[in-house]
């Protein structure tokens, strides 16, 4: 170091720079050669290794600082407290606590915050409203972290109701309070109380604020006003990539592909850089038309762009051509990938997209590979795999899955994975086992599930159980005709043509009538 290691100015601000450019472990070098480290250095550490990702070892310093009898500040307290609320460390929290009241911090309003904030992350609702009641001053930031947690908690009424008491007392919401909220009446379909802070916005001069932008565009798309988000995305500045993001991620939300792709080339067309937030926004809409071309098109353009490298763009590029059947370039791009980079979304992709072709062997061998891997398998992983052993007949290889996925990772079977199995003994004649398992749902089965044992009944020729899937699905959905049709076909394959002529003639009675089928193929960009 030349000399310097004494000067703890020019070290710490050495750390601070290796930790703010995200250069952890350069900037735990420069600590470690510290002669003595100061209570700076100490808290730059907690927070620069909580700001690059790394909680339990920001924590493991606090832990040491201690240990090490090192005098804390109020800096120290800030910066491991949101460590705690990320880890859901309460019992360090509240240590952290009782440490602020022997000090007398408990006055500063950024400790303050800082402690509502840790509280209610952990889950201790009781004690940060605590905290907060106790305030004698209260700023947007105690408000704010308050009023997200309520919503954190999905709990909205709260939060609006909260946000009613900070305007009643005289605090300004900021334009992060105005994001949160709408971001939640997004989540919620809350179109009512959205229209309402979309008008606050206006009166309060808030709507151009680059966070309320984005949030009110994405809180009008999921509530399905797609036109009202157009409306707010052509009053934003054109040269910011978020608002763009927001819009992308709208039209596929509402499942307009064609209008994304149209969209993401205006916006290359306006000089706007797309960023790795704008193709996760915008590549799912290659997925939903399955186009092969564009899809060859959009991966040549990720290469030119040096954004491939990106595990989340390629996952999703994979998932392209899984879904345009072009396993091959799937794979390829899957196994580009580092081994310590494939993570489970990139694992249940692959597998999801051999399993989606028929290829039910390929998908459960690779789901092994994934398992060895050290991978651990989720709820996706496990629908995609036995969805797979369903469509390509492997009874056994499904069974033991299903029995691996209750004893080795204890995960409950959702609905999905009940259909798959159902589905899975139904194809191979195996009825009564597939009844058998419905029956012994610890929840009621779904539309999906009775579907599933109804169109075996039909491929078997099942009247039987048929008019019990039957007779569940007319009450779940009574005004899907394909159940209706479904039965009468039964009826007819084994001669009961007084039943099927009354199945029919219940269509009738009630309005019903079957929609008509439909393809669409592409020539020459039409």
């Amino acid at each position: 170091m030349g000399g310097f290691e004494k000067d703890s100015f020019v070290m710490n601000s050495l750390l601070a720079m290796y930790m703010n450019c995200g250069k952890k472990e350069e900037g735990g070098k420069v600590f470690d050669s510290m002669l003595k480290p100061n209570v700076v250095s100490w808290n730059s550490m907690i927070s620069g290794y909580f700001k690059n990702g790394r909680a339990k070892e920001a924590l493991g310093i606090f832990n040491k600082m201690v240990d090490d009898e090192v005098v804390v500040d109020c800096a120290t307290v800030v910066s491991v407290l949101p460590v705690c609320g990320f880890l859901k460390e309460l019992g360090v929290g509240r240590r952290v606590h009782e440490l602020v009241k022997e000090k007398g911090w408990e006055k500063d309003i950024v400790v303050r915050n800082a402690l509502v904030d840790m509280f209610a992350k952990c889950g201790s609702m009781e004690e940060a409203r605590l905290v907060f009641d106790g305030m004698v001053q209260r700023d947007v930031v105690t408000w704010t972290s308050l009023i997200n947690v309520y919503i954190s908690n999905g709990d909205l009424r709260a939060a609006l109701r909260l946000c009613f008491l900070m305007v009643h007392e005289g605090v300004k919401p900021n334009s992060v309070t105005l994001a949160s909220l709408l971001s939640a009446c997004g989540e919620s379909n809350n179109l009512m109380d959205g229209r309402c802070l979309h008008g606050w916005a206006v009166r309060q001069k808030l709507e151009s604020d680059v966070m309320v932008e984005t949030s009110l565009i994405d809180m009008y798309a999921k509530c399905n006003r797609l036109d009202l988000s157009f409306q707010v995305f052509k009053r934003t500045s054109k040269r910011k990539t978020v608002p763009w993001n927001a819009i992308l991620a709208g039209c596929i939300h509402n499942r307009l592909g064609n209008e994304a792709i149209k969209l993401f080339k205006e916006m290359l067309i306006e000089g706007v850089k797309p960023d790795g937030a704008t193709l996760k926004s915008f590549l799912p809409a290659y997925a939903i038309h399955a186009d092969l071309q564009q899809a060859m098109n959009m991966h040549s353009y990720l290469v030119r762009s040096g954004l491939l490298s990106n595990s989340e763009i390629a996952t999703a590029v994979a998932d392209i051509y899984s879904k345009c059947g072009h396993l091959e370039s799937a794979y390829k791009i899957f196994s580009g990938i580092p081994d310590k980079n494939k993570d489970i979304y990139l694992w249940s992709v692959i597998i999801a997209g051999y399993g989606a072709h028929g290829h039910g062997e390929i998908a459960v061998s690779l789901f092994e590979d994934m398992v060895r891997a050290g991978v651990k398998p989720n709820e996706v992983t496990f629908t995609s795999v036995l969805h797979a052993c369903s469509h390509a007949g492997l009874v056994d290889e499904g069974l033991d899955l299903f029995k691996f996925m209750l004893i080795n990772h204890q995960i409950s079977p959702a609905d999905d994975h009940y259909t798959c199995i159902v589905d899975l003994l139904g194809r191979s004649g195996r009825l009564d086992e597939a009844y058998d398992i419905i029956r012994t749902m610890p929840y009621a089965p779904s539309h999906a599930v009775w579907g599933a044992l109804l169109g075996a009944c039909v491929i078997h020729e099942n009247a039987e159980l048929g008019e019990k899937a039957a007779k569940r699905l007319f009450e779940l959905e009574p005004e899907n005709t394909g159940n209706y049709v479904l039965m009468a076909k039964i009826y007819s394959a084994v001669g009961r043509w007084k039943d099927a002529e009354n199945m029919r003639r219940i269509i009738n009675d009630i309005g019903l009538r079957k929609a008509p089928a439909h393809s669409l193929i592409q020539v020459r960009n039409m």
